[in-house]
């Protein structure tokens, strides 16, 4: 059993591309080591970030094309300039992006060639003071660092085709085809490995000033990879693929209330049987590397690990899925065997089994509480505050909800349905008018005997839905927003460190 974290704590999620600045998209920067600060005087314990993976297709951090690589695009070009991979002048022609939300592409074209500028830089001997230390990252990270190098390389060299649109030699990694790749693009992949040593230069400054302050960092582990991604590629017999490299089936989620054809999320669907014969090898060196870049792993869609809604590969919707068992007992306890105790939440929302629950419960792992699921039903209600347990983590919404705001004006001004409902029940079990509703919504997690308690940064400032981060089952418009510079205010910070200490969470 792996023991809960027994301490009253909260925090707040941001993800890193959200933070302000002039560079087109949040960065590793000063406006991180601020972020913290205000951690920091507001009283909190926990940053909640998203995955800091390369994201993939559509931009989704949930999507990405490794699941041990960095987004190069979080780099901090001032940190570049104090190492001495650039000039200040390089800095002062800096294209005009918005800094209300990302301009993804804009950003990577911009970012890539100013890291291609800084890596140049390095091969000419500038920074030298850094060359051991490169030299120790790419050996230390070598066992997926040299795969995903080459992967980006070679998706670079074929118009950014997906890996099993590529020739068959190096679709199924024939050695004499990756050795010749290596030579021609030596230069490329060595470029690559630059970039990911300087994210994890960078993120690693930022963890250590924030645990230094008390600040643990939660970062979130989604239990699928995408198929275009290197882990996929070098891992092809870990996953249910055809010949080809195209999948067999792929994951979704059934028909329901929400959705008559279901949900179809397209990724591949793990091989459990041949990842148990490796010992869950490819696991074991996933978790073990996530401990490394965070302190807490929140483990996304975790009825994933009972079972899997097995989609077709080819079909447009998931209707004709199938559930499959997934040996998840089996992958925790070897978990635990080689990793020791490690601290994860849960996510175990949706729809729920007696099995998913065992799972979590035989482990120890804090479930979720989401405070927007609360109302408008009975009193049996798992979501309402005066049910929780004290290991959960309760939220006011993830990343994936509307902000407070934006939910509560949606079901405002309704005088019949399950909105009017909703809203009747949500004034009348928190006592309040409504008149701050995103603070009232802050309170009741935060008296909540939940150990943990944790908000978007939207809620704290009362933002409405045009500062949603995500609005799933969607592709347009989504992880974009970004928070205003000079909005964490020492006025915003009192106010949420008063509450914290009034209800025993104070860091």
């Amino acid at each position: 059993m792996i023991m809960a974290n027994r301490e009253r704590s909260s925090g707040l999620i941001l993800h890193p591309t959200s933070l302000p600045g002039r560079f087109g998209v949040g960065n590793l920067g000063p406006a991180a080591f601020e972020f913290v600060d205000f951690l920091s005087l507001a009283g909190q314990k926990r940053w909640q970030i998203l995955p800091l993976c390369p994201p993939g297709e559509g931009n989704s951090p949930y999507s990405a094309y490794s699941a041990f690589a960095g987004n190069p695009i979080l780099i901090s070009p001032e940190k570049l300039v104090d190492d001495g991979l650039l000039a200040a002048e390089d800095l002062a022609d800096v294209p005009e992006f918005s800094t209300e939300f990302v301009e993804f592409d804009r950003v990577t074209k911009w970012k890539s060639e100013m890291l291609a500028k800084a890596f140049e830089a390095f091969r000419a001997g500038a920074a030298p003071q850094l060359t051991d230390e490169f030299e120790y990252f790419c050996k230390n990270n070598a066992w997926w660092l040299d795969d995903y190098s080459l992967f980006r390389a070679l998706k670079s060299s074929h118009s950014e085709k997906a890996w099993f649109q590529w020739a068959e030699p190096l679709r199924s990694r024939e050695p004499a085809a990756i050795a010749t790749v290596l030579s021609q693009l030596a230069r490329e992949i060595q470029t690559e490995k630059f970039s990911q040593y300087l994210f994890f230069r960078q993120w690693f400054a930022v963890r250590r000033y924030a645990n230094e302050r008390g600040i643990k960092i939660v970062g979130d582990l989604p239990i699928f990879v995408a198929l275009d991604s290197a882990d996929v590629w070098c891992n092809q017999r870990s996953f249910k693929l055809k010949p080809d490299g195209s999948p067999t089936v792929v994951a979704g989620v059934p028909p329901d209330y929400f959705s008559k054809t279901g949900q179809l999320w397209g990724n591949p669907i793990y091989n459990w049987e041949a990842m148990l014969k490796d010992d869950f090898g490819w696991w074991t060196a996933r978790l073990a590397f996530n401990y490394e870049i965070v302190d807490i792993v929140r483990l996304d869609h975790f009825i994933g690990f009972i079972r899997n809604w097995e989609v077709p590969g080819g079909d447009e919707t998931a209707e004709n899925g199938k559930w499959s068992p997934v040996p998840g007992q089996m992958l925790f306890r070897t978990l635990l065997r080689r990793l020791g105790p490690f601290r994860v939440i849960a996510e175990d929302l949706g729809a729920m089994t007696a099995e998913v629950e065992a799972l979590r419960d035989d482990f120890g792992f804090p479930g979720m509480r989401i405070l927007q699921f609360a109302f408008g039903g009975d009193e049996a209600n798992s979501n309402l505050p005066h049910n929780y347990i004290p290991n959960s983590v309760v939220y006011t919404g993830t990343h994936d909800n509307d902000t407070t705001a934006g939910w509560w004006r949606s079901i405002s001004g309704k005088k019949k349905g399950w909105e009017a409902k909703t809203r009747k029940h949500c004034l009348e079990y928190l006592q309040t008018n409504g008149r701050e509703m995103h603070w009232e919504m802050i309170r009741a997690a935060w008296a909540s005997v939940a150990e943990t308690a944790i908000v978007p940064l939207q809620d704290v400032f009362g933002l409405d839905n045009k500062h949603r981060m995500n609005l799933p089952a969607s592709t347009d418009g989504n992880w974009k927003w970004r928070l205003a510079d000079g909005a964490l205010t020492p006025e915003i910070a009192d106010r949420l460190r008063q509450l914290t200490e009034l209800y025993g969470r104070l860091a």
